[in-house]
């Protein structure tokens, strides 16, 4: 009796269904330097796309090495992502602007999404992932 009241327990703490994840092999490229940090977020829809850490579903810091930073961001579920990532060369946590807004630290996005007079869309940045690894590159500007 005790057995398969183990058994029984033992069975229902399983998660039901396919509980497969996937891996981001993130690559990015092009720092201005090795100083400060890279920094990045992974958004899974358009809210808050590309820089409301509340909205996002990680939030990294990476140190440089060789003008590039290199992850395997895990676990994650199938489904659709984008990835918004700049070179926080002083460190202070945002993107340094020009006086009339332009960006003077470098940021790039997934599908290496082009900013035109703002960001791009989540869904010009989005990429699927599914169970496995995914490779992407972020070129910075």
């Amino acid at each position: 009796m005790i057995a398969w009241i183990l058994s029984l327990s033992l069975i229902l703490s399983q998660p039901f269904g396919n509980q497969s994840t996937g891996v981001i092999d993130l690559q990015i490229n092009s720092a201005k330097s090795d100083k400060g940090v890279m920094r990045i977020l992974v958004f899974k829809s358009p809210k808050g796309f590309p820089d409301e850490i509340d909205h996002s579903v990680k939030a990294l810091s990476l140190r440089i090495k060789d003008k590039g930073s290199r992850i395997e961001i895990k676990d994650l579920p199938p489904g659709k992502y984008a990835i918004a990532a700049f070179h926080d060369e002083d460190e202070n946590g945002k993107i340094n602007t020009n006086p009339v807004g332009y960006p003077i630290e470098k940021y790039g996005f997934s599908n290496n999404a082009k900013a035109y007079f703002g960001p791009p869309e989540f869904e010009k940045a989005s990429f699927t992932l599914e169970s496995g690894i995914k490779n992407v590159t972020i070129n910075l500007r």
